[in-house]
């Protein structure tokens, strides 16, 4: 029987700190002036962060996307069954051909949203 696996919980080391770096004492305080005479801002604050949402039009594919998809996988597989059930002597291109159009319409795919 296997043992248990370790369960930990959370964060190891201080938020802010790196593996192998010591923890500082006290965080500094956000906001507040340096020592330097000018008053910088310390962190970054969150409004910094912000994404738009994506437009809906950016997120659809065209229409001709998921068509030419089912165009490029049924022309690769009908060039390869025609290969073996047409031709015995013709050679391999037509499956060389069947493999490059299986192929695009796998990319086509990916493309596809």
């Amino acid at each position: 029987m296997a043992p248990p696996k370790r369960r930990t919980g959370g964060r190891v080391t201080p938020k802010g700190t790196k593996p192998g770096q010591l923890p500082k004492a006290s965080p500094p305080p956000i906001g507040g002036g340096s020592s330097s005479g000018h008053s910088a801002t310390v962190g970054v604050g969150a409004s910094s962060r912000y994404t738009p949402p994506v437009p809906r039009s950016v997120k659809e594919s065209p229409k001709w996307v998921p068509i030419l998809m089912c165009i490029f996988l049924a022309l690769g597989a009908g060039l390869i069954m025609t290969r073996y059930l047409a031709f015995d002597a013709v050679g391999n291109w037509l499956v060389f051909a069947g493999l490059g159009f299986v192929l695009a319409g796998l990319y086509t795919a990916t493309k596809w949203h």
